[in-house]
């Protein structure tokens, strides 16, 4: 194993890319599997590696000799998760032999009692299938580090948004890409908080804790981001982007997201999460001030107007 080689699964993603890149500019040296390594575009620098992340043997492979593996891989398609979710994170453990395993995590480890304010320490009780699959994939990562088999990096954080986000709240149901809006759809209840973060903030977080060498076997550390603290400045925000003419606001549809539930897999699993729209959900980031001493972070206003210009959304 050399140091500062790592792994990247998922480096053409929204996460894995601007960690990849933040890597390579700090002098580690970075592989990625890719299926079709010959279509990337840009990323120069990185050892491209074919094969797949639901092949063991071929993210065994690619793993060999490598300090670390970014896991930021995740189903093609948002309604697969049920069937890739745990048989990639088994197959990154099952080759880590003594490496760092690093996650982006999310909320949909808690519920209810997991309190307002989440320190990484909170039971994770969720009420959704999806929050399920993250609870058990993290059970398996902290077998796999109690057993010597792989220590672990988890950074978690809130709803994600920024260049190279896919499939998102603000991409998929607030806005739409390439194009002006009429009207921006606001998910959230009047009053409510809601937690989000800039990938390149969260890409940032990740390399500053990955180049430390005092991290526990298994590490775990929230994000603050960008906490919209009544639900309204996310929305606000993205209509100061665009500029005049004025652009309304106007709550998502949830009713129509619920009637279309029982026909329609993804709107059932947008559903299934309309409860963390409807109370505050907050993750602490004090254990991360602790060990960095800050939190990257951008500001809002820098955040939207990068977002919807990869997004191809003019903005004044």
């Amino acid at each position: 194993m050399t140091a500062n080689t790592v792994l990247v699964l998922g480096a053409t993603g929204g996460i894995g890319r601007p960690v990849a890149e933040r890597l390579l500019e700090r002098g580690w040296s970075v592989r990625a599997l890719h299926r079709s390594p010959g279509s990337v575009k840009g990323l120069a620098g990185i050892e491209w590696v074919q094969g797949d992340a639901m092949s063991r043997a071929d993210v065994t492979r690619a793993a060999e000799g490598m300090s670390a593996i970014v896991h930021a891989v995740k189903p093609r398609e948002y309604t697969g998760w049920h069937s890739g979710v745990l048989p990639m994170i088994d197959n990154t453990l099952a080759a880590a032999r003594g490496a760092r395993v690093v996650v982006p995590g999310n909320v949909y480890n808690y519920g209810p009692d997991a309190g307002v304010l989440i320190r990484e320490d909170a039971p994770q009780n969720p009420t959704t299938a999806k929050g399920a699959l993250r609870v058990a994939m993290e059970r398996r990562i902290g077998e796999a580090v109690a057993q010597g088999q792989a220590k672990a990096l988890i950074v978690r954080a809130g709803d994600f948004f920024g260049p190279g986000a896919g499939s998102s709240w603000l991409s998929e149901a607030m806005i739409k890409p390439g194009q002006r809006p009429r009207t921006v759809r606001n998910p959230s209840t009047r009053g409510v908080g809601h937690q989000w973060v800039y990938l390149p903030d969260l890409a940032e977080t990740i390399v500053e804790l990955m180049a430390r060498d005092d991290l526990p076997a298994f590490a775990r550390y929230h994000m603050d981001g960008h906490w919209d603290a009544d639900g309204a400045q996310m929305a606000a925000a993205i209509v100061r982007a665009l500029g005049p003419p004025p652009v309304g606001v106007r709550p998502l549809p949830w009713w129509l997201i619920s009637a279309l539930a029982p026909v329609m897999p993804s709107m059932r699993e947008l559903a299934e999460l309309k409860h963390l729209w409807r109370s505050p959900v907050r993750l602490s980031n004090e254990r991360l001030i602790a060990t960095l001493g800050h939190e990257p972070h951008t500001d809002l206003d820098t955040a939207i107007r990068q977002t919807l210009a990869h997004l191809e959304i003019p903005v004044a």
